[in-house]
């Protein structure tokens, strides 16, 4: 014989309900983590060629040498040009350098970045220091504005232990940036330039 109109649902549905409810609702707060928690990964491990950021220089400083090579993107929708000052430098393993980069804003209004980076090969990522850099906080251009961007970096003495990354002899640090909507504070290490030569 047919439910009658108005029956109470049955209790065991309604526990299912409250535990389908409940998982979908966990799923999602999973993946709102899941990229800050991937990022601190990375960042731990140097895995996926993300550098490590530092406080201080290494107080060792091997007569071994290695090339630095320097990359440079910008992501449609920001209307910067920007490029490395140099395109590569060579530097003794332990030795603290500082290099830059420049970004100009080719558009009419002031507009904001922030980058992201990278090392390759991908097992230097845990080796590649940085103490001070741009991408560590969004960066803003004001319209014609040109700005000079350092980085501070070392490469750890530790790179010549590692059986995956000793014989690393050229690392490429990698930087894209991204347009940005301002929350932040402007970065406090860029520095504006006096003229607006094109880059």
């Amino acid at each position: 014989m047919s439910d009658k109109p108005g029956k109470t649902a049955n209790p065991a549905n309604r526990r299912i309900v409250l535990a389908c409810s409940a998982f979908v609702l966990s799923m999602v707060g999973v993946s709102y983590a899941a990229v800050p928690l991937y990022q601190l990964f990375c960042q731990v491990t140097g895995y996926g060629g993300t550098t490590q950021r530092v406080e201080q220089m290494s107080d060792t400083i091997l007569d071994r040498t290695i090339k630095v090579r320097f990359d440079s993107n910008v992501a449609a929708g920001l209307p910067w040009t920007f490029k490395p000052d140099q395109r590569e430098v060579e530097l003794r393993i332990g030795e603290t350098i500082q290099i830059a980069y420049t970004a100009e804003n080719r558009s009419e209004s002031t507009t904001y970045g922030q980058a992201t980076f990278n090392v390759t090969p991908m097992s230097a990522g845990a080796y590649f220091n940085k103490i001070q850099c741009f991408c560590f906080t969004e960066n803003e251009l004001k319209p014609g504005e040109v700005m000079n961007m350092p980085v501070v970096f070392f490469v750890d003495p530790a790179i010549v232990d590692d059986p995956d990354a000793k014989d690393v002899d050229t690392i490429t640090l990698s930087y894209t940036f991204f347009s940005h909507a301002p929350e932040n504070p402007v970065a406090a290490v860029a520095e504006p330039v006096q003229d607006n030569e094109t880059l």
